[in-house]
């Protein structure tokens, strides 16, 4: 067995590596860049190995600095996890050679499956049924063209070294072929440094269905069944679940037959995946399947099939890579209820999933509801140079709607803040009626999107609850107890004013900030009463500062001729920026605010007195 491994990776995958290595007793080296040096997966390894600057091209995708980091630390073996060098067959290659011991696929399966149109070649001699298309040498755009006539549009061009959904383009008519075919070579040419494609028949209802397959170096290759990737936006999975909703025993058979059919024919050892395509406009029938591609490592939705089968697969990957057989035959392999996983992003939905980045002030996971597997902290840094997944949440149930259920209850309770994160979408997701009925198919994101994405508020009571629990008893002024009278006030909302109803007595001091977490989604809400769009109207023209926080810039001076509406100040408190502004015409007749001081919550900042007559 294995007793030191290496892990050229990062993240949750790292950490999740770390986790069944230590459970194995395997002693474990992570490797960090700049941006990773107080990392989880640095924390929780036994040894951690520095390899270069923050940016990926020049640290976790430079090989030689981390098979020397494995040389330095004693390492016996190295795991690549996913994404980086997982899937280069130089890098496997370098490893084998360099001595040490590959956690992954041989070489050259890496190399038989890396270009999308020799992959299918080999999988059609095989036995293996492919989508229809052309997938020769002629790259002649006139020739292309004809091809795509002869299959019949829709169809799609991809490159044939493509990934992640780049180098892909469907095309719907003849006349927009010309287009899409430059557009689609230039981005293939710069991501993968080869612009050749292919072209397949466009599928109207398509269904991503994979299967996971495990070999190992005597010769045996077991299917572990598989999994629905559907859900996806832009090419890329959102929500995965095993085994695949609406699949009977017999097309499984076939699927998994011919998956095992795939895996053999590149005599493939350790965790891979063949992906296929379904035409899902008459239920999923064996004659409607394609192989699509094979991923040579291990995937980012891997957990869902360890759920439902009770396999550790990074453990079996471990005890192959060692020499040993796969620990169970075909026949002990069976599925056990029904497991979901939803990717947990550093993005922003409502603003076109624009990556969040910054510190987690707030991140709480309910991990006594099912699995979270992370790579982040309480504390910890959300770096603009890596992807913006930071967790997983995977549930399990005895059937389809109670996981449903359960990872729909995990999102719910979850807290995450300053950062956003796609968790209402999400929830959105898991609750709309397709997914709800098992009837998704890849274009489902695309289609109602817009319903999907919509910027998440929280609910009446949510606010009426914090905004009391914020306002001191002096701004209630004949309330009673149990009293039924109830006024509304101004607040800010993430920046943005809200009028609340207020209820009862209030609190015994006032609260500078508050933070309403419900359903998967975090807000801040402020008292709108010191001054302008931080702290709202004062009557008597006192600016005071809403929360503690830190001037970054003061605007005007003592003496000063101010407008109504004309920001006086800029206040930094809990990660936001907030304008300060003059509540009327007038004169700055006091001013406290020093640019990078500290500053408490009702501390006077500045006194606007109105003109006299």
């Amino acid at each position: 067995m294995i007793t030191s491994l290496l892990i050229a990776n990062r993240g949750e995958i790292a950490c999740r590596i770390i986790r069944t290595a230590r459970a194995m007793g395997i002693r474990t080296i992570a490797v960090y860049s700049d941006a990773d040096a107080q990392a989880m997966h640095v924390r929780e390894a036994d040894e951690a190995v520095h390899i270069g600057p923050s940016p990926a091209r020049e640290s976790y995708l430079v090989g030689e600095k981390i098979i020397a980091a494995a040389k330095r630390s004693g390492a016996e073996a190295i795991h690549p996890g996913y994404g980086f060098l997982s899937e280069n067959a130089e890098f496997a290659q370098a490893v084998i050679d360099s001595g040490l011991v590959w956690v992954g696929p041989k070489a050259s399966s890496i190399t038989a499956m890396g270009l999308k149109d020799a992959a299918k070649k080999l999988m059609a001699d095989a036995g293996v049924p492919v989508t229809p298309g052309y997938m020769g040498e002629n790259q002649d755009p006139a020739f292309l063209a004809e091809q795509a006539a002869k299959i019949g549009y829709p169809v799609l061009i991809k490159a044939v070294a493509g990934g992640g959904g780049k180098g892909m383009r469907k095309v719907d008519a003849a006349a927009d072929f010309a287009d899409a075919l430059a557009s689609c070579q230039r981005e293939a040419a710069a991501s993968f440094g080869n612009d050749h494609v292919l072209i397949e028949k466009y599928i109207l209802t398509p269904r991503h269905i994979e299967v996971q397959v495990f070999g190992d170096t005597h010769g045996n290759v077991v299917h572990l069944f598989e999994r629905d990737c559907s859900l996806q936006r832009r090419h890329q999975k959102v929500i995965e679940e095993a085994p695949a909703p609406g699949m009977n025993e017999a097309t499984r058979a076939e699927l998994c037959a011919a998956a095992v059919r795939a895996a053999k024919a590149v005599d493939y050892v350790g965790a891979g995946t063949i992906e296929f395509i379904a035409d899902a406009s008459e239920g999923l029938r064996a004659d409607r399947i394609w192989f699509m591609e094979m991923n040579t490592r291990l995937q980012v939705e891997h957990p869902v099939t360890e759920e439902i089968t009770g396999v550790d697969l990074v453990e079996w990957q471990l005890r192959v890579a060692s020499g040993e057989p796969i620990p169970l035959t075909q026949e002990e392999l069976a599925i056990n209820g029904w497991a979901l996983e939803a990717r947990l992003y550093a993005e922003d939905p409502a603003r076109g999933f624009l990556p969040s980045i910054g510190m987690l002030e707030l991140f709480q996971l309910p991990e006594h509801l099912g699995r979270v597997d992370t790579g982040v902290y309480e504390g910890a840094e959300v770096s603009p140079f890596y992807d913006p997944m930071i967790a997983k949440l995977i549930a399990h149930g005895e059937d389809r709607e109670e996981a449903r259920e359960l990872l729909q209850e995990m999102l719910e309770d979850s807290a995450i803040w300053p950062v956003k994160t796609n968790s209402a979408f999400l929830i959105a997701a898991l609750d709309h009626p397709d997914f709800v009925a098992g009837a998704v198919d890849t274009g489902l994101i695309g289609r109602d999107g817009d319903s999907l994405t919509a910027e998440p508020m929280p609910s009446e009571q949510a606010l009426t609850n914090a905004a009391t629990a914020m306002v001191p008893r002096s701004e209630h002024a004949g309330f009673r107890l149990n009293a039924s009278e109830v006024r509304s006030a101004p607040f800010l909302l993430d920046g943005k004013r809200v009028d609340v109803r207020l209820h009862g007595p209030g609190a015994e001091k006032p609260a500078p900030a508050m933070l309403i977490a419900e359903r998967g989604a975090v807000w801040q809400l402020t008292p709108w009463r010191a001054a302008g769009g931080a702290g709202g109207t004062a009557s008597d023209g006192t600016i005071l500062s809403p929360m503690p926080g830190k001037i970054i810039a003061v605007d005007v001076a003592a003496g000063e001729t101010v407008s109504k509406g004309q920001k006086l100040l800029t206040l930094e408190a809990m990660k936001m920026e907030h304008s300060l502004i003059a509540p009327f015409d007038g004169i700055v007749a006091e001013l406290n605010a020093v640019a990078g001081a500290q500053v408490e919550v009702e501390a006077l900042l500045v006194k606007i007195e109105k003109e006299k007559a």
